[in-house]
């Protein structure tokens, strides 16, 4: 499998290890920067680099998953979630990181390379990848109104407008302000 991975500074010294770990792994391993440490650099361009090559890849019909990360992962999960088709989450257990494949299809993984040790990090890393989507309707019909969404914003109906106005909506020109 193919396995983009991306981080800044926080987790340089992480992903040479995690290189070198996923290529034993028999995994083609492509490194979306950063080349040496920098501490001013930022992860945003490294992470959404990664991800936009998980989605081309996949539409290609390759075999492909993306581990972003970095000191938390949370920034890192938000950058590779600004890009269209992917569904990136942040795991910080064997349990989240299965979770995330099985139920959501996750494509990518956001791991806090200051969070965990290098064996924690990757065993769920190695959980992830290994973990196939369930393929559950009910999780495939979630997914599919996730995409619905970026695609155009549509949203499922929300059950309690029929049941109320919506205040915020309603067009009441005759509220008066200043009248309390």
């Amino acid at each position: 499998m193919r396995i983009h991975i991306a981080t800044d500074h926080a987790g340089l010294e992480f992903s040479t290890q995690l290189q070198h770990h996923l290529a034993a792994a028999g995994h083609e391993v492509v490194d979306h920067g950063p080349l040496e440490y920098d501490p001013l650099d930022d992860y945003p361009a490294f992470c959404i680099r990664a991800a936009q090559a998980v989605v081309r890849d996949q539409a290609a019909g390759i075999e492909t998953l993306g581990v972003v990360f970095g000191g938390s992962g949370n920034g890192e999960q938000i950058a590779a979630n600004k890009v269209i088709g992917v569904r990136a989450a942040l795991a910080w257990s064997i349990a989240t990181a299965e979770l995330a494949r099985e139920h959501n299809d996750a494509n990518v993984i956001a791991i806090g390379a200051r969070q965990h040790t290098f064996e924690e990090a990757t065993t769920f890393i190695d959980r992830f990848i290994e973990t196939p989507f369930s393929g559950e309707e009910r999780h495939a019909r979630r997914i599919a109104q996730l995409a619905a969404y970026e695609e155009d914003g549509t949203l499922q109906p929300d059950p309690r407008a029929a049941q109320q106005p919506d205040v915020l909506a309603a067009d009441d020109s005759s509220f008066d302000p200043e009248a309390g």
